[in-house]
C-alpha cells in the first residue's frame, strides 16, 4: 500500500462507490475531490465491539429488580425533558 490515497472526483466516486468501499475495507483511504480539491476522505472504520447479531450480550447482562418500574420510568422521562 501507498503511502499516498488514491483520489476520485465525485462522479467517479459515485460510480464505483463498491468498489471505493471495498478498498476502504481493506485499510485503505480515499479521498473524494471536487473540481480538483479535495473535501472528503473516506477512511476504514475502526470497529470497537463487534457484535455478532441479536442476542450476543444473552447472559452478560444484570436487570434490576425494578428495571420498568414507575419511579424508574419517571426518572427517565425527567432526564430527557419529558417529565
Amino acid at each position: 500500500m501507498s503511502d499516498a490515497a488514491a483520489q476520485f472526483n465525485i462522479h467517479d466516486a459515485k460510480t464505483n462507490l463498491s468498489r471505493i468501499i471495498d478498498r476502504v475495507e481493506h485499510g485503505e483511504e480515499i479521498i473524494i475531490s471536487r473540481a480538483g480539491t479535495p473535501v472528503a476522505k473516506v477512511i476504514p472504520l475502526n470497529r470497537t465491539v463487534d457484535r455478532v447479531g441479536r442476542g450476543s450480550l444473552a447472559g452478560q447482562l444484570t436487570m434490576a429488580e425494578d428495571w420498568d418500574s414507575a419511579d424508574v420510568n419517571e426518572a427517565i422521562a425527567r432526564d430527557f425533558g419529558l417529565a
